[in-house]
């Protein structure tokens, strides 16, 4: 049986901050931040049970084994707002079988810890969790006395590290695959198209950057939520290895009856005069290649939430979405649901969305691995958490690396259609990898 107890604590604490100081090395931590929502965080540290799964049907039998373990779960605070309380919080790979290299390891396919402490933050209410897996046989006051010493070792007036602007020792960034092979899966893509295999396919590189010293996740996370405010910043850890990622895309948000995603295709760069800024933004409306690859996961995403809803909104047109060095075409939308549908559910429902996948996806799904020659692993799943509602968040995990001590997996794909040109393809994960390229380090080479 699971218990829990939640307890307010001082607005001034960081959650994030409190987790990356107070981790122990190879405890399994979890942060998440969208801090122009309200400063909304959500940070966790070990693990009091795991939800694993792998397979076509991980997304179903995660949300199932977690309907089991709150139906019997014993919580002081059941409502006690969004991402707080008891809470399973991790992600999943974009294949069903994904993250089986090596550089993966410890993230399974389907991959949700139930944390012993996390803090959950809203406006300036800052709310602590504590929670056990209690078995018939085991000592309620060993357990207590555990997690007591547990909480009393965490600072709660911790702050992230500073990121060092000027390390040093030499960085060096080399592409997992030449970039001539990345513009020839492309026009390989287009030939499949063009000859009416399928619609859209989506296609992702690899980039590494090797450091003289090992990357710091923590401080890697401070900058990307100073740097990316509107977007989705998390970092992932297990084992020796993090996850980070400053995400633009919302996969599902539940909210009771209430679900929200975020159809997200078509891109352009930035600029820092405004006037060219804006006539790129203007440009990305009228592109009759982005407009349709946007329309593609539009549809895709109204269809699939309209089989379980009693009706479904979408904009009647894109909006263009500025982050930090990119600009997208971006449609909400919302539904209301028949019935409440799991969050994780949702998530299994809706994930690979056409922005990372393809269409028709039955099409998409082999040849993705058949022309990009990598394991995304967890680059393109959804992360996020869900509660004891069974309500939640998932983002999709793009803009991301994975950091294994001075080696850093950096992670891009755009959308192939029947008119994408390789060259500008190859050009735009370029514009997509340098969200995070500076912060990693790879300027300075």
């Amino acid at each position: 049986m699971l218990a829990a107890v939640t307890v307010p604590v001082a607005a001034s604490v960081d959650p994030s901050a409190v987790v990356a100081a107070g981790r122990e090395p190879g405890e399994p931590w979890f942060c998440l931040e969208q801090p122009d929502r309200d400063r909304a965080a959500l940070a966790a540290l070990g693990c009091a049970t795991a939800l694993e799964e792998h397979g076509p049907e991980r997304f179903v039998r995660v949300a199932k084994r977690w309907s089991a373990l709150v139906a019997t779960a014993r919580c002081d605070a059941p409502d006690a707002g969004p991402g707080s309380g008891l809470v399973a919080v991790g992600g999943f790979a974009f294949a069903h079988e994904g993250g089986a290299s090596r550089h993966w390891r410890g993230y399974a396919p389907a991959s949700l810890h139930v944390p012993e402490i996390a803090f959950a933050r809203r406006g300036d209410q800052v709310r602590m969790t504590a929670a056990a897996l209690v078995g018939a046989g085991d000592d309620p006051d060993a357990l207590l006395a555990r997690l007591q010493d547990r909480l009393a070792s965490l600072d709660p007036a911790a702050t992230l590290p500073l990121w060092d602007p000027d390390p040093v020792g030499t960085f060096s960034v080399e592409s997992a695959m030449p970039p001539e092979h990345y513009e020839g899966a492309v026009a390989r893509g287009v030939e499949r198209i063009r000859a009416g295999a399928l619609d859209k396919v989506v296609l992702a590189r690899e980039v590494q950057v090797h450091a003289p010293a090992d990357h710091d996740p923590a401080a890697i996370l401070g900058i990307l939520r100073e740097g990316f405010p509107s977007c989705f910043v998390f970092c992932v850890g297990r084992g020796d290895a993090a996850f980070v990622a400053a995400s633009p895309e919302l996969l599902i948000r539940r909210e009771g009856m209430r679900a929200t995603t975020l159809a997200l295709a078509g891109s352009t760069g930035r600029s820092a005069d405004p006037a060219v800024d804006n006539h790129l933004g203007e440009r990305l409306l009228r592109s009759g290649k982005d407009r349709e690859e946007h329309a593609i996961v539009v549809r895709r995403l109204a269809r699939a939430l309209r089989e379980h809803a009693v009706w479904v909104a979408e904009g009647p047109e894109p909006v263009v979405v500025k982050v930090a060095n990119i600009q997208h075409l971006a449609t909400p939308i919302r539904a209301q649901l028949t019935r409440p549908v799991p969050a994780v559910r949702l998530a299994g429902l809706l994930h690979p969305t056409p922005a990372v996948g393809g269409e028709p996806w039955a099409a998409a799904s082999p040849l993705i691995p058949e022309l990009e020659g990598l394991d995304r692993g967890w680059y393109a799943g959804p992360v996020g958490w869900t509660d004891t509602n069974e309500d939640g968040e998932f983002c999709v995990a793009l803009r991301s690396a994975l950091l294994i001590g001075p080696v850093a997996r950096l992670y891009a794909g755009v959308g192939v259609v029947r008119d994408s040109d390789p060259a500008a393809e190859l050009a735009e994960t370029e514009v997509k990898l340098r969200a995070l390229l500076p912060v990693l380090g790879a300027e300075r080479t």
